[in-house]
């Protein structure tokens, strides 16, 4: 990911103060995303949930319950879609769908595997969203990246206004199981405090 040639996507929110932002992709899932809301209430922290629209279809009362305990959510298309491989009316249209099943009005959109078109990204920017990518990535999805490696991938890398990429899905639950209580101690440790996008 270049950055600086997608300088209107969000990477971070550069701040002095010691704020971070977890989020957390491809959710709900019931097996999953309970158990990460415990964690982060356990610690006081509030996240960004970026909900694929036909899990919010499946699971409204987890989504419900996102809300209910003070996270953000945001738009990760209806049906986790490569943009890369997806033609634009599609990729909007599948986009669009979401805002019929979720309870509120979100425009953070992340694109799934962080791979979108010039053109999708233009028109959903046109609609009002703000494409939220990230600048600390823990891998938590891949199942040869060790848990410990997840962690260090977050906490070597994590500054002030990093926006950190977790999952809620079930291929990562190994990983984040390991990751995700670790890495909240590491924050109240040095001081940082998680907060939602807004």
């Amino acid at each position: 990911m270049v950055k600086w040639l997608f300088p209107k996507y969000i990477w971070n929110l550069p701040t002095h103060e010691k704020i971070v932002y977890l989020t957390f992709d491809d959710g709900p899932m019931p097996e999953i995303t309970p158990w990460v809301l415990d964690q982060l209430d356990a610690y006081q922290v509030k996240a960004t949930f970026f909900c694929i629209g036909d899990n919010v279809r499946k699971h409204p009362e987890i989504y419900t319950e996102i809300i209910r305990r003070g996270h953000a959510t945001g738009n990760h298309t209806f049906n986790h879609l490569n943009g890369w491989k997806t033609a634009t009316s599609t990729y909007i249209e599948n986009t669009i769908k979401w805002e019929d099943y979720a309870a509120t009005q979100s425009f953070l959109f992340r694109p799934p595997y962080g791979k979108i078109k010039r053109s999708q990204a233009q028109k959903l920017m046109q609609k009002g969203y703000k494409i939220i990518m990230w600048d600390v990535l823990s891998a938590d999805f891949d199942a040869s990246v060790a848990p410990e490696k997840c962690l260090s991938n977050v906490v070597n890398h994590l500054e002030s206004g990093s926006i950190v990429v977790f999952h809620d899905s079930l291929k990562a639950f190994k990983n984040i199981q390991y990751a995700l209580p670790k890495t909240l101690q590491f924050l109240k440790e040095n001081g940082f405090v998680g907060v939602r996008i807004d």
